[in-house]
């Protein structure tokens, strides 16, 4: 029997992240038969043991704010001559790609594919700049593109460019509404079942826009003080918005859930999801929430790919923080039960992203 063939997956860290989520959701259920997936990182993440079990191998190297542009350059060119062995280069770091993909080239790896998982860049203004070049070299370096939405394609591709799109797959199997589970879930958080749970899963930096979320929930909170919001996450700006959660005097109202592996189970918990990000490329939390049913608020900024046509999907603009606690008034839980239906017809079951990913690899794969 023939060997697998190795796909090399490049982030920063296998941490829940959307896209890396979405990576080891992947990895779980393609043929690993076929497809082996091994992991250029710079940091541990909390996939790095299940993803070794699974037949994975980890790599690491410095990143670009430890060692600086030269040395990052050097530790990727170091890396890719020691591993040229490998075939497929799958980079998932959006701009920062080009640098990626300009090493494995320098070290004849044949496929070089580029993954757009977002729609603007992240930090300051000299960061911007610094990842407009490095993304600069993608066009020279991919020789294929993949993207999570046309959105992402087109932001960092440019307009019309031809890429693939990869859907962002769900496990139906796990996300599926059950009563039992929601009643479950909120005694053990302490939640009355007649209290109206307001729901929010993202890292705490400034895409997410928490401080939006916090705002719109003390408004909603003032006429409807039988509420709560629920945020499952971790990151830089957590304490911030901690700070300001007393701030506004809603400690007691606020549930800070930190970075949770059973999802799945927690979202059964929600009445409504809100998703006020400054932008993205197409976030599978929506994806998610859409497949227990729940119905979600979210920015006009989040690319209406999201949104599978079942009616539980509603865009709002970020210049009135109002509007967005107005429809939390108006929020009922949706009467269809055909939400897998609808993802699975629209190629976000995650056992379909496999198969078709696994199918883009063999094609690909010179080997």
């Amino acid at each position: 029997m023939a060997s697998p063939i190795k796909i090399l997956h490049v982030v920063v860290n296998m941490n829940r992240g959307g896209a890396e989520t979405l990576l080891i959701n992947l990895y779980r259920n393609i043929d690993r038969s076929k497809v082996q997936f091994d992991f250029l990182t710079c940091k541990k993440g909390v996939f790095d043991s299940e993803i070794e079990e699974m037949g994975g191998k980890i790599h690491r190297i410095p990143y670009i704010t430890e060692v600086g542009h030269k040395g990052y350059i050097k530790a990727l060119d170091k890396f890719f001559l020691a591993n040229s062995y490998y075939n497929i280069v799958h980079s998932h770091m959006d701009k920062m790609s080009g640098l990626i993909l300009r090493a494995a080239k320098k070290a004849n790896i044949p496929v070089r594919i580029a993954h757009s998982h977002n729609t603007q860049s992240e930090g300051n203004f000299l960061a911007k700049i610094y990842k407009w070049y490095a993304g600069s070299n993608i066009k020279k370096f991919a020789n294929y593109r993949f993207a999570c939405s046309n959105a992402a394609s087109n932001w960092l591709y440019g307009e019309n460019a031809e890429s693939q799109i990869i859907k962002n797959g769900v496990d139906l199997t796990k996300f599926s509404f059950s009563n039992q589970l929601r009643n479950q879930v909120r005694k053990e958080l302490g939640i009355n079942s007649d209290t109206f749970v307001v729901g929010h899963v993202g890292r705490f930096n400034h895409q997410k826009n928490h401080t939006f979320l916090i705002d719109i929930f003390k408004e909603y909170w003032n006429k409807n003080s039988n509420s709560i919001l629920i945020l499952i996450g971790d990151g830089s700006l957590r304490k911030q918005i901690e700070q300001k959660v007393r701030d506004c005097n809603i400690e007691n109202h606020v549930k800070f859930l930190g970075i949770r592996s059973n999802i799945y189970e927690l979202i059964q918990a929600f009445d409504v999801f809100v998703f006020p990000s400054l932008h993205e490329g197409l976030p599978v939390t929506i994806m998610e929430a859409q497949a227990v049913g729940i119905s979600c608020l979210v920015s006009d900024t989040v690319t209406t790919e999201v949104d599978v046509g079942i009616g539980l999907v509603s865009f709002l603009s970020l210049g009135n923080k109002s509007i967005w606690a107005k429809e939390l008034q108006l929020v009922k839980k949706s009467a269809v039960n055909t939400f897998h239906i609808a993802l699975r017809e629209n190629g976000y079951d995650i056992l379909d992203a496999a198969n078709n990913l696994e199918d883009y690899y063999l094609k690909l794969s010179p080997m």
